[in-house]
């Protein structure tokens, strides 16, 4: 019996075959839901675990020209606009475009605020510089997503 034949070689391409036709679709749905629940938290003063290192740094990004209530409003809408978009795949090229925007702001803290987003700099990060870090990976999400906006896709082995 060829390894082609064997019964780990079928179950292997059956897995890898379902990954192909549904990968993409599952990146897009988990990622917008990610956005919009981290969207919808900030509409409540307190509830999102971001909040201050977002506000600290937009309100020094903007001279302190805009209050937290509408820094937090405004970074709500956003994150829930992208997350829908995703989640509907509606307007994908601007969802992508505020998505790698939001995703440039969230990383400004490293710079801005390495004090909180460090323990030693630049090796150990604080919990608010690891959640920004992971935001890599939603970059890379929005990379593969993006690859799909003009009929991109994955397609399983023949």
């Amino acid at each position: 019996m060829s390894e082609k034949d064997s019964k780990f070689h079928k179950i292997d391409r059956a897995i890898t075959n379902w990954m192909a036709l549904r990968g993409l679709l599952l990146l897009r749905i988990s990622i917008g839901i990610i956005f919009f629940w981290f969207g919808i938290l900030k509409f409540f003063k307190g509830m999102s675990p971001a909040e201050g290192i977002a506000v600290n740094t937009i309100e020094l990004l903007t001279f302190n020209m805009i209050t937290d209530q509408w820094i937090l409003y405004g970074l709500a809408t956003w994150e829930v606009a992208i997350g829908m978009g995703l989640l509907f795949k509606i307007f994908l090229r601007e969802t992508l475009l505020l998505l790698f925007l939001q995703m440039l702001g969230t990383f400004t803290p490293l710079f801005l605020f390495p004090g909180e987003t460090f323990y030693i700099f630049p090796f150990s990060l604080t919990l608010e510089g690891q959640y920004i870090i992971k935001n890599l990976v939603i970059v890379s999400a929005g990379i593969v997503i993006g690859a799909t906006v003009r009929g991109g896709r994955i397609y399983p082995e023949k």
